[in-house]
């Protein structure tokens, strides 16, 4: 028997996933929770084997919840259950320690799947996460700049004038403007600005 919790803030979403998953007689929904704090204090007193977690809650969001759990309890399965694809909560989620990243469009006999492939120690990711997590995997335009060429782009996304750069890295004005033109030809830009915000896109700068 498979013990699972859902923490959900939408009670009809709860209510569908409880209704689902009841009929198969080798899971049992030991509990609800309707918001991340609520989801940690009953995880730590039903010790569920598998956790069903959306991501957007309050006052505790799915992520916090996740990471507050899993130091509690590092052997639970906790799988993200949300609407939402963006990186912002991809990998935040998958960094928490969740084995599972599902969307709610999800058909039910594939999250049941999913609950007992993860109970049996496999990670679960929907098809448009794992495409993103392949395409990030590729090689990056910036990493055929060499180590002076990203300082070069670091203090030209600080807005650092060419003399300036020159000053801060102790090197000539006209090796200066070599590297800027091999950081645009690398990158495929046109100007500084388009630069600065690759830099800023890629979390070369924070």
């Amino acid at each position: 028997m498979i013990s699972v919790l859902i923490v959900d803030d939408h009670e009809m979403v709860r209510l569908g996933v409880s209704t689902f998953l009841s009929v198969h007689k080798h899971i049992q929904v030991v509990g609800q929770a309707s918001n991340g704090q609520e989801g940690i204090a009953l995880a730590q007193a039903l010790r569920p084997d598998v956790i069903l977690m959306d991501l957007v809650m309050e006052p505790i969001d799915g992520i916090l919840a996740t990471q507050t759990i899993l130091q509690q309890q590092p052997d639970v399965k906790i799988i993200i259950v949300t609407s939402f694809i963006d990186d912002e909560k991809v990998y935040p989620a998958i960094q928490s320690g969740a084995c599972g990243y599902l969307l709610k469009t999800t058909p039910a006999p594939e999250i049941v799947r999913a609950i007992e492939q993860v109970y049996n120690g496999e990670k679960i990711y929907d098809a448009s996460v794992l495409e993103k997590m392949n395409a990030d995997k590729q090689p990056q335009k910036h990493d055929e700049l060499t180590h002076r060429e990203l300082e070069v782009l670091l203090l030209m996304a600080q807005g650092k004038s060419n003399q300036e750069i020159s000053e801060e890295l102790f090197i000539a004005l006209k090796t200066v403007k070599t590297h800027v033109s091999n950081v645009l030809m690398k990158l495929e830009v046109d100007d500084r600005t388009q630069a600065t915000i690759y830099a800023f896109k890629k979390g070369l700068i924070k």
